[in-house]
């Protein structure tokens, strides 16, 4: 029996308050709008923290503190490609999009913003990037619900299966009862939890090594004893890894539940600043995950005693690390950071599928003269079954949470990615292009190992790469030998652009 444990306290309390700000954001959701993007009001604060803790799930936290701990500072090419297409999705993509998504007849969501921005006199693109998006999303949502059954699974001792459903409940109630503005406003504080301890735990984990040359002569006994080279960055991976680990940042571009915080932005200029704050928060938290995967190394090799957990299930190390080094108060703050993480992106999936069914699926196809009041309440209804979806994906105990993530993000940044950028800087881009691009970005990630060889340095590559290429070729050639785009497509196209530029 648990009784008044510290942890179990600290996460009651989070978790309450979580849902006090869904209840508080449910009298501000008036309509479709207010559910989906909450009324294009947000603050460069709340973007900004909002798309970062959106972005960064339970993997920040998991999966990749797990990754170094098991392979050393080579996996670090994960955050640098990560930094480097934020910052570009950022610089290119968020003002323009704001922009031009507003133009495009006020366009909600991504599959709105393709069929409006193309001029489409049928209605297959809508269907299809929605089908997309479902597809994705369920399984991103399933590692997110993977993360915290995990969670759960370690702290309060039940059954996965149980886990699971402790895991979901939080984050599908406030998305269910407040839409957009509950999501993004338990971002901000979820956010910086992230940052608090990403940047405590790794100070306390070297702290706790008495000195600088016990840390350096235990690494190195650790590296002899696994036979591995865990600070180099280059020799321990082939060209072909360290590209596919960096390719991660090409993800950027096509991940809706980002982009969506871009739309929902007040204005163009606010959108600078949001930028120089998302980008410091994610370099700081990424830096930090890296810091816990690698600064445990050598901490466990020390204490053998400790290390069971980590070394059957390296995604427990930020976990682990933090019960054994805080006070039990503090833990509760610092594992509520999972937590956090997890609800943050979890929330903004469901919210994204279930936007995509409410109004490109039931508004765009069965009826097109719902109620305000109508959508919002079919809205809600698909965040329960499409999280019921994903607990049933993330049935599986021996689920990693960050190849989830690495198959849908590779998912999303193919099908997506070279249709939003062209989309914005290539006015001969069709309807036809866009649609194909989508195609054969998405079939690419589904495909790509099940045509190679196992064998194969190719098989290796990670889908994003031949996924995002062969999508974005597909996009020039088909646009080029269809029929150009209609005039008022092109003077729309125009009319953005020029918008654009005087916004900035």
């Amino acid at each position: 029996m648990l009784g008044f444990d510290p942890t179990l306290i600290t996460f009651t309390i989070y978790i309450f308050g979580m849902l006090l700000i869904g209840l508080l954001a449910y009298y501000y959701t008036n309509n479709l709008s207010d559910y989906i993007l909450g009324g294009r009001r947000l603050g460069s604060f709340v973007t900004a923290m909002s798309a970062g803790a959106s972005d960064m799930s339970g993997w920040l936290l998991m999966g990749l503190p797990g990754a170094v701990y098991l392979s050393g500072l080579v996996e670090g090419w994960i955050a640098i490609g990560l930094v480097l297409g934020a910052y570009f999705n950022w610089l290119l993509v968020a003002g323009r999009l704001r922009v031009y998504t507003e133009l495009n007849n006020n366009a909600l969501t991504l599959p709105e913003y393709f069929h409006n921005r193309f001029g489409a006199s049928h209605k297959f693109l809508k269907l299809i990037s929605a089908a997309i998006i479902l597809v994705f999303f369920t399984v991103y949502c399933a590692s997110g619900v993977v993360a915290g059954a995990k969670l759960f699974q370690n702290l309060f001792l039940v059954g996965y299966s149980t886990a699971l459903w402790y895991g979901a409940a939080a984050t599908v109630a406030y998305t269910f009862i407040g839409g957009f503005l509950a999501v993004s406003w338990t971002d901000t504080i979820q956010a910086t939890l992230m940052i608090f301890a990403l940047i405590l735990t790794p100070i306390f984990v070297l702290l706790s090594i008495s000195d600088t040359t016990q840390f350096s002569t235990v690494l190195e006994q650790a590296e002899m004893a696994a036979h591995k080279n865990f600070t180099d960055l280059f020799s321990s991976a082939t060209p072909l890894g360290l590209l596919s680990l960096a390719a991660w940042g090409l993800g950027y571009f096509g991940q809706p539940h980002i982009l969506t915080r871009f739309m929902a932005a007040y204005s163009v200029k606010s959108l600078v600043k949001a930028r120089r704050i998302s980008m410091s928060w994610m370099a700081l938290c990424l830096g930090g995950a890296i810091g816990i995967g690698f600064f445990a190394i050598p901490y466990f090799f020390a204490n053998p005693q400790l290390a069971d957990t980590v070394n059957r299930e390296p995604e427990q190390v930020f976990i682990e690390l933090a019960k054994l080094l805080f006070n039990p108060w503090i833990a509760g703050i610092l594992l509520s950071a999972i937590l956090a993480a997890v609800m943050s992106t979890l929330s903004a999936q469901l919210l994204i599928s279930s936007s995509s069914i409410t109004e490109d699926f039931y508004k765009g196809f069965i009826r097109p003269q719902a109620s305000e009041k109508e959508l919002v309440w079919l809205g809600r209804t698909m965040v329960l079954v499409i999280a019921a979806l994903a607990i049933w994906i993330a049935r599986d105990e021996n689920s990693k949470v960050l190849k989830l993530v690495e198959f849908a993000w590779a998912g999303f940044g193919s099908a997506f990615g070279p249709v939003v950028l062209f989309s914005l800087f290539w006015k001969r881009m069709n309807a036809a292009g866009a649609m194909v691009g989508m195609l054969v970005g998405a079939i690419t990630v589904f495909s790509w190992k099940a045509i190679l060889p196992s064998d194969s340095d190719w098989f290796k590559v990670y889908e994003m790469i031949p996924g995002f290429v062969l999508a974005s070729a597909a996009i020039v050639i088909v646009s080029l030998i269809s029929g150009k785009p209609k005039q008022d497509v092109l003077e729309l196209f125009n009319k953005a652009e020029k918008t654009y530029k005087e916004a900035k």
